[in-house]
């Protein structure tokens, strides 16, 4: 284990990551799914709250940063309104889900469920994120996932003793960022999507290009 002090660090990635998430969407390169992006300030804000409570250490920093990058996403779909994800009916049935499972975790007295929920909870808020970076890589940005996923690394890194409160919400954060970078940067979907190149050959031509070649001339 390293240092605790490397979660400054891990921030500092975070915060890089995003600001460029950030740039390429004021610039109209990104379309940040606003669904997502504000429950993804929500949430995470709520848990540092919570974590703060159960007096988790400096981990609880990254949390903070969890909740503050995505606003700074979200302040920058304002500047750029044309650059915003159009919702429809998914994102928004995706939206109430995530909401009721902030309710659920905010309200219950039992710490698995809770937790449970909010993990749930923060997953159905990035699911319309999740299918837009698989129909249109080119709306979204690596660069917010990267940042997560070296910081998170980093921030698992300093954690001592590895327990669910400690632990469970970044091993998490870390999944879902490395999806979305796969997603993004690896064009899984368009890839998978794509249909085989036409043959430049009817089937005609093909027979016929196989006579000429299996008969010897004279």
């Amino acid at each position: 284990m390293i240092s605790p002090n490397f979660v400054f660090i891990a921030v500092v990635i975070s915060v890089v990551g995003v600001s460029i998430y950030a740039r390429d969407t004021v610039r109209g390169l990104t379309e940040p799914n606003r669904v997502t992006w504000l429950l993804w300030t929500v949430a995470p804000l709520l848990a540092f709250v919570s974590e703060v409570r159960q007096g988790v250490g400096m981990t609880s920093l990254m949390t903070l940063a969890y909740a503050l990058c995505p606003l700074i996403v979200l302040v920058a779909s304002f500047v750029n309104t044309r650059s915003t994800w159009r919702l429809g009916p998914f994102d928004i049935g995706c939206g109430i889900a995530s909401c009721a499972g902030l309710v659920l975790w905010l309200v219950t007295a039992n710490d698995t469920v809770a937790l449970f929920s909010f993990i749930v909870a923060d997953l159905l808020a990035g699911l319309p994120t999740v299918l837009k970076s698989w129909r249109d890589p080119s709306s979204e940005s690596p660069s917010a996932f990267l940042g997560g996923t070296l910081s998170t690394l980093v921030t698992l890194a300093t954690v001592t003793v590895w327990t669910s409160a400690e632990v469970a919400f970044p091993i998490f954060v870390l999944a879902y960022n490395v999806f979305l970078l796969t997603l993004v940067a690896g064009r899984i979907g368009p890839r998978l999507r794509r249909e085989p190149a036409p043959d430049p050959l009817g089937p005609q031509e093909r027979v016929l290009g196989r006579v000429h070649t299996e008969v010897p001339d004279g």
